[in-house]
This record gives C-alpha cells, structure tokens and sequence, in this order.
C-alpha cells in the first residue's frame, strides 16, 4: 500500500519525506483544488527530498474544459518539469460533455515523454467516468485520482469500488479527498483500493499579519498526522496478508 501527500510548500513536502510517504503531488493554491505551483518552488522540491516528485499542472481555476492556448501552457509546464527531474505530472482535461478531452491528454502524455501520468479529480465532476478510465488506460495513463465523484473518498466509496473492481487490474485507482488516520483503514478495506491521497494539513500558528479581510495563517502537511496515517494503512496491509 501507498500514501500520497498533497504538499502546498516546502514545508510540506519535507514534512512528507521525513514521515515517510510513498510520493508527493506538489501543488499551489489548495483553497481553490489546486494550481500548477512555480518554478522556483518545483525546483527546490527536487532538490530537497529524496522520494518521487509529482507536479499538478492546472493553469487556473474553475472548471477543466481549456482552450488550445491553456492546453500549449500546461503542455509548457509539463516539459518545464521533465527537466526539472521531475518524476510525474498530475493533469486533467475534459470535453464541454464531459467526456475525457483525449486531443489535449494526448499533447500532454506526449510532453511528458515517459513521466508517470495521474490523472486527477476532474473526473469527479463527470457523469462520464467510465468513458473517462477507458480513454486514460488507452493513453498510458497510471493512476487516477478520485473522491468516486462526492464531497469525501468515504462518501464515494461504492463507485471507488466499482473503479477498482471495472479497471484496477488496468490503471491504480487512488482515493482522495477527506482521508483520515481514523477512516483510511476503513475506506481501504470498502475499496480495495492500495494508494491514497491526503493533505494532512495542519494550521501554523503566527502572529504576523495578513491583507485586511484574508487570514494571517496557512497550513502545511502534519508529519505527525503523516505517520498516524502511514500507521494505519501498514496495519491494515498487514491484516490483508494474515
């Protein structure tokens, strides 16, 4: 079994290794579901820890239908992190329907010349799943990331399972969204599902001052809530082999 941590910063990311977490998905922006984060920070990432790297690259915010010109930026971003050292690139990108957008997949898996792909939860805001995890599998891709299209991996948990059950055998589906030290084991358990995804974030504490009416505080990836986590998922990988 495996643990993914969101990581927002730097902060984070270490916090993520330290513990010692499978891989990261380094992101900006967690407040509005995840931007590509920048180039200096990319950079630093890599050079900091010692355990794989993978870069959501997602140009803005709202929803995940882009345009040619949004698609040769990310396409950009995700060349810029294949020489960075990157080891993988989080994307996705859907039709006006709903359905997987497979010209700009294509563009991007192509970009990416070898990187692990994950496609990410964009897939949740789509009655097209299935259609989805078929034209991704086609493409190459090596996992995908999903709530099982509600609020919480917990909630969605009846269509993880049928994700894991339909093409688990042909792409790793990976909850996320809402997993918890308390719940993981659980939610393994519902799924069958062997990676997963989590933030553990946690508030810093400081005094410092912010822009009138935004919060002076942010949060990073909790190495404490990292290894409760990673305690639970190795026990219950331990009851499975028993």
């Amino acid at each position: 079994m495996q643990l993914e941590i969101c990581a927002a910063n730097l902060q984070s990311a270490r916090a993520a290794a330290r513990a010692g977490a499978h891989r990261i998905e380094l992101c900006s922006a967690l407040g509005a579901g995840g931007l590509t984060p920048s180039a200096g920070l990319i950079q630093a990432v890599v050079q900091a820890i010692d355990i794989p790297v993978h870069v959501l690259i997602r140009p803005r915010e709202g929803h995940f239908v882009y345009s040619p010109e949004e698609v040769a930026l990310m396409c950009a971003d995700v060349a810029f992190c294949l020489d960075a050292g990157v080891h993988g690139v989080v994307v996705g990108a859907l039709m006006t329907d709903g359905k997987a957008d497979h010209v700009a997949l294509q563009a991007l898996a192509g970009a990416a010349k070898g990187m692990e792909l994950t496609f990410h939860r964009a897939i949740d805001v789509s009655i097209h799943w299935f259609e989805i995890l078929e034209t991704i599998t086609a493409i190459g891709f090596n996992r995908v990331l999903s709530s099982g299209g509600a609020a919480t991996a917990w909630d969605g948990r009846f269509r993880l399972q049928e994700m894991v059950k339909l093409f688990g055998d042909r792409i790793t589906i990976m909850p996320g969204g809402g997993i918890t030290p308390g719940n993981i084991r659980a939610l393994a358990l519902e799924t069958g599902a062997v990676h997963f995804h989590l933030s553990a974030k946690s508030p810093v504490k400081t005094e410092a001052h912010s822009l009138p009416g935004l919060a002076a505080g942010y949060e990073v990836s909790s190495e404490m809530l990292i290894l409760q986590t990673l305690e639970a998922l190795m026990d219950q990988n331990d009851r499975l082999m028993a």
